[in-house]
């Protein structure tokens, strides 16, 4: 279920992203009627009066103006997703359900470690594998313990911080995109200068502002992603601190544990029990 609302704010994301331009494109060059009854066109007028509007700077910008624009669109889209999707992963009631407190807390307070390894199964969350990684080395002492806890809580650290990636590399790719779009269109003005447009200064203006306007484009996506992903990163963290603590109090009592050397194949519980 959870991948099939993933995959349709995927599709509504990327879709929202694709119709955006497409919307500016039907609205380009429709016209509207003054007081006298006389049509007016509104883009043409845009057009002399601020160099240029929304379609003249995505679609005027050439073959490679506009796939540069696309991928900024793109990259915007993959950027808020994994925004919307880590927010989503990165809450204490996703760690850390207070189904599975509750139940490993009841099952240590009887003394039944098999039990509580059942209650991490029936719940899996990073907070589960925790909790049934200090299980598992539960007979090789409270060292032991302390050690699978610590690696357990890294690698459920490192788990997230793979999804937390994505959003800095959406955020790396905009200014790049950008800065490409603008060498690119630089590149153009100075070959139409080279072809002697240096007499036409507004269209030269134009085409520099048209450059221009992809780095503005790759800062406003990459902003706010990097913004984002520190924030995220941040509350990941306490999290994960917050999960090992929990750990540690919930196993407190296994502190005195006796560890048997020749009692390598007793269970878990009763290990718990000596």
């Amino acid at each position: 279920m959870n991948k099939i609302k993933k995959s349709l704010l995927a599709m509504s994301i990327l879709v929202g992203t694709c119709v955006a331009p497409m919307a500016a494109l039907q609205s380009y060059g429709q016209e509207i009627t003054d007081a006298a009854g006389n049509a007016v066109d509104t883009n043409a007028a845009k057009s002399q009066s601020s160099g240029g509007g929304f379609y003249e700077i995505v679609f005027g910008s050439g073959i490679v103006g506009m796939i540069l624009w696309f991928a900024l669109f793109g990259d915007g889209a993959l950027a808020i997703y994994f925004a919307l999707d880590s927010a989503i992963l990165i809450k204490p009631d996703k760690l850390m359900p207070k189904k599975l407190m509750d139940g490993v807390q009841g099952a240590m307070m009887e003394g039944d470690v098999v039990k509580a390894m059942e209650v991490c199964d029936q719940n899996p969350s990073a907070m589960a594998s925790i909790v049934k990684a200090a299980f598992q080395h539960i007979e090789e002492g409270f060292e032991a313990i302390q050690e699978a806890v610590t690696a357990a809580s890294d690698l459920e650290q490192e788990k997230i911080q793979q999804r937390l990636n994505w959003i800095s590399v959406c955020g790396n790719l905009g200014p790049s995109l950008g800065l490409l779009g603008t060498v690119q269109g630089m590149i153009l003005t100075f070959q139409a200068l080279a072809s002697g447009g240096a007499g036409d200064a507004a269209a030269l203006a134009n085409s520099i502002g048209q450059a221009l306007w992809t780095t503005a484009g790759g800062l406003i996506v990459s902003i706010p992603s990097i913004t984002i992903f520190y924030s995220l990163r941040n509350k990941a963290n306490r999290l994960i601190l917050k999960m090992t603590a929990m750990t540690m109090e919930i196993l407190n009592g296994l502190r005195n544990v006796a560890v048997d050397p020749g009692a390598e194949g007793d269970a878990p519980a009763e290990a718990a029990q000596a």
